[in-house]
């Protein structure tokens, strides 16, 4: 390696040894508890969703159905963080 690529390296270890460690916005410990209330809340939702009549215009089909999603995603997502596969 050439003098400039390594003290590039260097520059950039230094700058990596500096910073201060990762601390995550929401304390693992909460995980859990979190997972469990995204995902009782999908699941509800899916259920409220399966009763709903159905309209010729589904915009109130559709606003369940979307917030069920991105509920059941940040819950599985909360599962696993909280079982340590960080994703």
């Amino acid at each position: 390696m050439s003098a400039a690529v390594m003290d590039n390296y260097e520059a950039i270890q230094a700058l990596h040894k500096s910073l201060p460690p990762f601390s995550p916005y929401v304390p693992a410990s909460l995980l859990p508890s979190i997972a469990l209330i995204l995902l009782a809340s999908t699941f509800a939702l899916a259920f409220y969703f399966s009763t709903l009549p159905k309209d010729t215009f589904p915009l109130r089909e559709t606003a369940v159905a979307s917030l069920a999603s991105v509920l059941g995603g940040f819950g599985v997502v909360a599962l696993f963080c909280s079982v340590g596969v960080n994703v």
